[in-house]
């Protein structure tokens, strides 16, 4: 992929990652200031659609990402910054090491976020917040993906227990198929260990989550709790 194609591509996951809205050629030109014209833009588009990167729905006159084009994106993935209050926040939750103050670090990660945020500190041991901001993001006010998400809530317990089972330590991206919650979603995780304990946490929200910010906030929390010794 060249860089031209590339930096389109890029533009188009991010604006649809903060709308929601698919995106179209004029979208592109005028909101980004592209120096490339509208007719260019549209035979990039052309040709990202056709290597299967986005893709039209319905009869909307744009364009949103495919899961292929969230796994080019985040190949190159940088983390975006948290915003100070939000540092502070999570740094005094942290002060409160029993069980209560995960918690309510977990409910802040939901906050900054958007998201649905679940924690294992076993395979047994599990508990997730935030999943009604699942329901507030317009991929899932369809119907069949309510349903869908339902299931995710569900069988949530087994999918940890297979995850905490099969992963390495570190941090991951899951997306689409290879997510074990759900096709329709993405999944940022990073699983830990201190001592004999093996612990996981992760945000899950839908394909079109900010991976940016939601990275930085899953490593910013790890390194809260290696510095806590939690």
């Amino acid at each position: 992929m060249n860089e031209r194609r590339k930096f389109i591509l890029n533009t188009i996951i991010k604006e649809h990652i903060r709308t929601g809205a698919p995106v179209g050629s004029g979208v592109l030109v005028d909101k980004y200031k592209l120096d490339i014209s509208p007719a260019t833009v549209r035979n990039e588009m052309a040709n990202l659609e056709e290597e299967g990167y986005i893709r039209q729905p319905h009869t909307s006159a744009g364009r949103i990402p495919t899961e292929k084009a969230y796994n080019f994106y985040i190949e190159d993935l940088a983390s975006k910054k948290l915003k100070l209050r939000e540092e502070e926040k999570l740094k005094k939750l942290f002060k409160n090491k029993d069980d209560d103050g995960f918690k309510q670090v977990a409910k802040a990660m939901a906050q900054i976020s958007g998201m649905a945020i679940f924690w294992s500190f076993q395979e047994h041991d599990l508990r997730y917040t935030g999943i009604s901001n699942l329901f507030h993001q317009p991929e899932f006010s369809q119907v069949d993906l309510i349903y869908n998400i339902s299931e995710v809530i569900d069988e949530m317990e087994e999918a940890i227990g297979q995850v905490i089972a099969t992963l390495d330590t570190g941090e991951k991206i899951m997306i689409g198929s290879d997510n074990p919650f759900s096709k329709d979603c993405g999944t940022i995780l990073v699983k830990y260990k201190k001592g004999n304990n093996v612990g996981m946490f992760g945000i899950l929200g839908p394909m079109r989550m900010d991976y940016e910010k939601n990275l930085e906030l899953i490593r910013y929390v790890i390194k809260c709790i290696t510095h806590n010794n939690l």
